[in-house]
């Protein structure tokens, strides 16, 4: 008890009981049911899950960015250095958002306006934030750009985002996030649509930008393989709950819940000269349908009677690996 009390008040970020809802002509969807995590100082968190299972929701409602209607938080807390975001008035969340905390949002071809020089739109954060005049925030623009590295970063200031590859477009948004030297950056699929060669250039790019700041992440992806060298810990979300949250290599080397094998299962791998491609059978559970039991135990191949009746909590298995599921590896119930 001592040791958990200890890690909360070391948390910058604390999530507890966060539920969010949608209101649509067919009933309530609920996105996210109830998840705890938290974020240390300087720590990177991989929230990982296949599309649709809630981490994206979970993102945006830490920035109160959850449109309303037809979203709404149903429940529980988002605590930034102690104080509750979900309760803060619009003008104190607006000083927040994007100073303390950014985002690097999914397919910067969509976030990005077209209709203003990229320029424009990192200076806009740098003028908002910081009250540098026009010429100040130009400069430190051109700076941050350099940081992130684009090649002449003051012709590119210029530049509108249909001018610019996938990559830089990718390096525009990082370099908006990182604008004010936030203490919480908040990477929602940061690699989503770029080759692998660029994947990797934009991950090392974080990873160095982050040591350099010492600033905490949480980077949301729905591939396991991504986040394996830059991630202190992994919280895997399935349909809108954490099943299981360990450090990084505790999870690769003993992954716990069947969902969690199953994502394992699916990295691509060479078997002779042939890949093999595994695949989990079965969809997400329908969000709008109540749930009964284990929302994966449609899928789980070991699933028994008590897995249709009983929710599983998340409960600590070993030291910092807990784990939602009724019965563990070896035998062991939860």
């Amino acid at each position: 008890m001592e040791e958990k009390r200890s890690s909360a008040n070391n948390s910058l970020l604390r999530v507890e009981g966060l539920r969010i809802d949608f209101e649509t002509e067919e009933g309530v969807l609920k996105a996210v049911r109830g998840i705890d995590f938290s974020i240390r100082k300087g720590e990177v968190l991989g929230l990982v899950g296949e599309s649709g299972c809630g981490k994206s929701v979970t993102a945006l409602s830490i920035l109160r960015l959850v449109s309303s209607p037809p979203g709404r938080v149903a429940g529980g807390a988002i605590l930034f250095q102690g104080e509750d975001l979900l309760r803060l008035s619009p003008g104190r969340i607006q000083k927040v958002r994007g100073d303390r905390i950014s985002m690097i949002f999914q397919e910067p071809m969509t976030s990005l306006n077209p209709l203003y020089p990229v320029g424009d739109q990192i200076m806009e954060a740098i003028r908002l934030h910081q009250g540098l005049r026009r010429a100040e925030a130009w400069q430190k623009a051109v700076s941050v750009l350099d940081k992130v590295g684009i090649p002449d970063p003051v012709l590119r200031m210029k530049h509108y985002p249909y001018q610019l590859s996938g990559g830089m477009r990718q390096r525009v948004m990082i370099a908006i996030a990182l604008s004010c030297r936030p203490e919480l950056l908040i990477a929602d699929e940061p690699t989503t649509a770029l080759d692998v060669t660029i994947q990797a250039q934009i991950l090392d790019l974080l990873e160095r930008l982050r040591e350099e700041t010492q600033m905490a992440m949480l980077l949301i992806t729905h591939n396991l393989a991504l986040v394996k060298n830059i991630a202190h810990r992994l919280a895997i979300m399935y349909a809108g709950k954490i099943v299981e949250t360990a450090p990084t290599r505790t999870l690769f080397e003993s992954p716990l819940h069947p969902y969690t094998r199953g994502l394992f299962e699916c990295i691509p791998r060479l078997k002779g000269k042939r890949a093999v491609l595994s695949t989990i059978a079965g969809d997400l559970p329908n969000p709008l349908d109540p749930l009964e039991g284990c929302a994966f135990q449609a899928r789980c191949g070991t699933a028994s009677g008590r897995c249709l009746r009983e929710e599983p909590p998340l409960r600590e298995f070993v030291p910092g690996h807990s784990v939602s599921c009724h019965f563990l590896p070896g035998g062991k119930a939860s």
